[in-house]
């Protein structure tokens, strides 16, 4: 059966977790990739970016109403997918006759529970990447194709769940065009650095590693493509001199992995000398690698690396299947802020052997290794996580929505939900009052600046507000010139 399909909404849903908003609004860069697509193909496409507008149901509810589209599709991780799935109930009900369909990392494992509960109002899932499949799907609609030939796709079939074989992954990266131009750019923001706008890019896509705690590396099935240099720089400068962003998040899992590809693009990254600030995340061996050349990250005028630290003690390491040891990580991030950048990791905790003695452990340890920043993370058993079986008699939270890295989901053998929540906003708190003299006294003007206003950006936005305010908790053990300092950085 043939159906016309001419008009398509990509949106993302209108989730928020307190988390990386406290820093700023951030592009929806798979959206932006499928959506050219989709325009090679001929169809219109429009991007409502519902998160980063901090719309409201009833907010999204008036929007689509307002909207035309034959397809509206969502972008999902496991922590939104309630609201994802929540959008597109909306849609059905004041577009009846438009389809629904749903992709990224949770509807690419999940979909069997995924249409099983919900399959009123999602209509097709895209496993994979989208860039193909999608546009793939549609004109398999629009000419009445069978379905069954569509590649990575999820459907209902009668009273059954039809899934097709998964679509191979793109070869050539640098085909891509992202329709830059769908974007509302004055949504896009750093809040860090002043009047600043935001941009995302990709050098690659993918991770070799087997990090047992995460979703990418199953998403991309432990494959690895990387754009061209050139290619990269490209669309870099496109976005500085077209779309006037002056901070970029390189988004990849892992763009350093091949030293003489980096290596290239900070050489031309320098020889442009574009106006753009580099935000990017890697792994601690290859800071150690580097070392010798991380003078041109910073001349790249690349400022804040966060490094996979993850455990400040090895068997946990072993468990999370880091492939590194403590002491690599506590020299990656003297290495870095040593060379003028801002050194940023992350600390698990919440495991099922997981005491009081050894968070204060872990707390202790943090301040050993000496991030500029470091975050204090709950362990989060992805249900198509490797870890999930193993830590699956202790989950106690079932609602999606709170797999967000904040809200413990486990109880350990000897502490509550409550009490790990609890251990977890002190750390935060002792963490920082302990780090303030370091950032107020730091020699480097702009990493002073830059930490200060990060900090309290952190305390006024994110989901450690309610707690910070409850009690002063930072500002209370700062030395007076302290506060000045924040209060003259502030945004």
């Amino acid at each position: 059966m043939k159906t016309e399909i001419k008009n398509i909404l990509l949106a993302t849903p209108p989730y928020h977790a307190g988390v990386l908003e406290s820093a700023g609004v951030w592009p929806p860069l798979g959206l932006v990739y499928i959506a050219g697509e989709l325009r090679k193909h001929g169809y219109n496409v429009e991007i409502y970016d519902s998160m980063s507008l901090q719309h409201t149901l009833d907010e999204v509810r008036q929007n689509l109403q307002r909207k035309k589209f034959d397809v509206l599709g969502v972008s999902s991780i496991t922590a939104s997918i309630v609201a994802a799935t929540k959008m597109l109930e909306i849609s059905k009900e004041v577009h009846p006759e438009s389809l629904t369909v749903m992709g990224n990392v949770h509807p690419t494992f999940q979909y069997d529970e995924l249409l099983k509960d919900n399959s009123s109002v999602i209509d097709f899932i895209i496993r994979g990447e989208g860039e193909v499949t999608f546009p793939v799907l549609l004109n398999a609609l629009t000419t009445g194709q069978n379905l069954e030939t569509v590649s990575g796709i999820v459907y209902r079939d009668g009273d059954s769940i039809a899934a097709t074989p998964m679509r191979s992954f793109v070869k050539d990266l640098d085909r891509l065009e992202p329709a830059w131009d769908l974007l509302d750019w004055s949504l896009y923001k750093f809040y860090v650095i002043p009047n600043s706008r935001m941009g995302t890019i990709n050098s690659s896509r993918g991770c070799s590693h087997q990090c047992s705690f995460c979703s990418q590396q199953k998403f991309w099935q432990r494959s690895y493509r990387e754009l061209s240099p050139s290619k990269f720089i490209e669309q870099l400068e496109l976005l500085n001199r077209k779309y006037s962003v002056n901070v970029v998040m390189i988004s990849d899992e892992y763009p350093t992995k091949n030293r003489e590809r980096w290596e290239e693009i900070l050489d031309r990254l320098i020889s442009r000398n574009l106006d753009v600030s580099l935000l990017l995340e890697t792994r601690v061996e290859d800071i150690l690698r580097d070392q010798d050349i991380l003078w041109k990250y910073r001349q790249a005028k690349i400022l804040h690396i966060y490094v996979g630290v993850e455990a400040t003690n090895q068997t946990s390491l072993d468990i999370f299947k880091k492939d590194i040891k403590c002491e690599e990580s506590k020299e990656a991030l003297r290495l870095i802020a040593a060379n003028g950048m801002i050194s940023e990791c992350s600390f698990v905790l919440g495991m099922p052997d997981e005491t009081p003695e050894s968070i204060a452990t872990t707390l202790e340890l943090a301040k050993h290794y000496n991030p500029d920043f470091g975050h204090f993370l709950a362990i989060t058993p992805w249900p198509y996580s490797e870890l999930y079986d193993s830590l699956k008699s202790f989950i106690r939270v079932t609602d999606y929505s709170k797999y967000n890295l904040i809200n413990p989901i486990i109880e350990s053998k000897t502490m509550t939900l409550e009490e790990l929540n609890e251990a977890i906003i002190s750390c935060y708190k002792e963490f920082y009052r302990w780090k303030m003299p370091q950032f107020t006294n730091d020699p480097n003007v702009f990493r002073r600046e830059y930490l200060l206003r990060s900090t309290r950006l952190m305390m006024q936005n994110s989901f450690l507000r309610k707690y910070m305010k409850s009690n002063n908790a930072l500002e209370h053990h700062m030395h007076p010139s302290v506060e000045i300092e924040m209060a003259n950085a502030a945004i």
